[in-house]
Parts: C-alpha cells; sequence; structure tokens
C-alpha cells in the first residue's frame, strides 16, 4: 500500500517528466509495435493488393515462399554484399571516431574554442540528406566542383572524372559524408560519460606522473567503456540497416553496382512495383538478422569484456 502511495506521489510531483516519457512510449507503439501485426502479408500472396488491410484477412497463405524467391533472386548476392560491407566499413571506420573526437574534445582546455569546434560538428546533424547530399553532389561535380581539382592536384586523379558515376568511389563518398554529417552529434554521448569520471582520478595519476595519453588509456577510456560496449552491440545488429536517404541521395544508373543495399531494394520493389508481401519478407529478413546479431554481439562482448547490453 504504501509503495503503491509512493508511485502515485512519484507521479503526482514529476507529472512533466512522466509526460515526456509516455511520449516515447506512444511513439515506439505507434511506429514499432503496431505496425507488426502487417508481418503477416510476408507469408501471403499480397502483392499488387490495392486494400492491404483485407488482404491480411482474405489473401492465401504461401509459407516461405516469398523468402526463398529473395535468396534464389540474381541480385541478392550483390545486394546482401553492398549492404554488410558497407556497414562494416562505417562500423571499423566510422563507430571509433566519435570516441577520439570526444577524448580530444574533453582534452581542449581553451572553453571558447571547444564550444567553437563542438558547435561546427554538430551543424551538419541537423541539416537533412537531400539538402548536405546536393551540397556534396554540387562539389563533386566536374565542371564546378572542387573537389576534382583537389585531388587532381594532390596526383589522386590523373584527369577529371564523375566520381557519382564510378561504382568504385560510391562507398569512400558514402563513408566519409556519413563521418562529416555523424562524428559530432555521435561525440555527444561518450562526451557525457566522460564528465561524470572522478576529477580526482586524473588529479591522483598526474601526481604520480601519468601522461596525457597514459590518463587517456587508463582513466578516460576504461570509465567509458561501459557506453562504448551498448553502442558497439547496437551497431553490429545494424549491419543490415542502412540511411535510406543517404544511399538514395547518391544513387545514380552508373554506380548501381555497388549501391543497391536492402533499403533501395526494398523501396524499388515494394513501393513502385507494389510488391508489398515480397519486400515485406525481406524487412522480416533482415528483422530477424539483425535480432541475431543483436544477442550474438551481446554475448561476445559479455564473454571478452564482461559487460554486455543487461
Amino acid at each position: 500500500m504504501l509503495q503503491r502511495r509512493s508511485l502515485i506521489y512519484r507521479f503526482a510531483t514529476q507529472w512533466q517528466l512522466q509526460l515526456m516519457a509516455l511520449c516515447g512510449i506512444l511513439f515506439v507503439l505507434v511506429f514499432h509495435y503496431a505496425p507488426m501485426f502487417g508481418i503477416a502479408i510476408a507469408f501471403k500472396q499480397a502483392d499488387y493488393s490495392v486494400n492491404l488491410l483485407r488482404s491480411l484477412s482474405e489473401a492465401p497463405w504461401i509459407g516461405f515462399a516469398h523468402f526463398r524467391e529473395f535468396i534464389d533472386d540474381y541480385m541478392f548476392r550483390d545486394i546482401l554484399l553492398n549492404t554488410v560491407g558497407l556497414n562494416l566499413l562505417q562500423l571499423v571506420i566510422n563507430f571509433p571516431a566519435p570516441i577520439v573526437f570526444a577524448i580530444l574534445i574533453s582534452e581542449v582546455a581553451h572553453k571558447r574554442f571547444k564550444k567553437i569546434v563542438q558547435s561546427i560538428s554538430y551543424f551538419p546533424h541537423f541539416i537533412s540528406w537531400i539538402v548536405f547530399g546536393g551540397i556534396i553532389i554540387n562539389m563533386l561535380s566536374v565542371e564546378s566542383g572542387i573537389i576534382v581539382p583537389i585531388l587532381q592536384s594532390v596526383g589522386l586523379m590523373d584527369e577529371p572524372k564523375n566520381l557519382l558515376g564510378d561504382p568504385n568511389a560510391f562507398w569512400p563518398i558514402i563513408i566519409l559524408t556519413s563521418l562529416v554529417k555523424g562524428l559530432g552529434w555521435g561525440s555527444i554521448i561518450y562526451l557525457a560519460a566522460i564528465t561524470t569520471i572522478d576529477p580526482t582520478l586524473y588529479e591522483a595519476a598526474t601526481i604520480d606522473g601519468a601522461g596525457r595519453f597514459r590518463r587517456i588509456w587508463h582513466i578516460t577510456l576504461p570509465s567509458i567503456t561501459g557506453t562504448i560496449i551498448v553502442f558497439f552491440i547496437l551497431s553490429v545488429s545494424n549491419l543490415l540497416n542502412s540511411s535510406f536517404d543517404h544511399i538514395w541521395v547518391f544513387q545514380t544508373p552508373l554506380n548501381l553496382d555497388r549501391s543497391e543495399v536492402i533499403d533501395t531494394f526494398v523501396y524499388k520493389v515494394g513501393i513502385t512495383q507494389m510488391r508489398y508481401s515480397y519486400t515485406t519478407a525481406v524487412g522480416l529478413f533482415k528483422s530477424v538478422v539483425a535480432l541475431i546479431l543483436l544477442v550474438a554481439g551481446h554475448l561476445i562482448c559479455k564473454r571478452v569484456a564482461g559487460r554486455g547490453i543487461f
């Protein structure tokens, strides 16, 4: 009884906080859980259907036919290779970059300079990929861009070339633009974790003669290991998830061999060709693999580092 009164009192005194939490819960319920009843059409023949709600109850069951069709598709190998390969490279390059950036920022003593650098690094995050991608496309233009002349001047390119039309240049473009856009924003959580470290640990290490690098290695990194592990596991589970708008804005018919990923494939086949059951099966396949990767990443980190998500 006392515990119930305590909960009621807490809700009454913290109703603003509870309301904010309720908004997040409603968002998850509406956009993540409510659509799950539509997964059934992955096992039904509801392609080209005009009324999907009616198809959920009346369309015939066909089992795993759509899953087999996707695996047997001639594009399956290339799509899976592009999706996993591109996300693995981003995991190797883009995942540690915000951690390094956060540590470097935390070591800056000049507060005004630190704030300026943080503001500049955060700014690209608030620009949509359509606008940001348009800026990059203009910079990569052979006629009016500045990237091609720079590459020629440093000897990385012999003659002007349309980089967006070069399949081999697509992955570097995606990785670099993702790094520029997400570096500052991704470092926020690590900066917050660094600020919770007890300053006396650094003072004691300095008295013992530890230099800056040793303080970072033996104090900063171990103190934020928990945060790093959680985000690493979540990143591993997203190996089949690509930023659709990021890929879409740079995708052209010339670089399709290296740019076609699961998300763009689902859009093209599902929306433009009305193959709703087939692409739902593809999305469910991706979600199941993501769940397996999430559990595997958690178990590996639990065994190696002694901690996981929970």
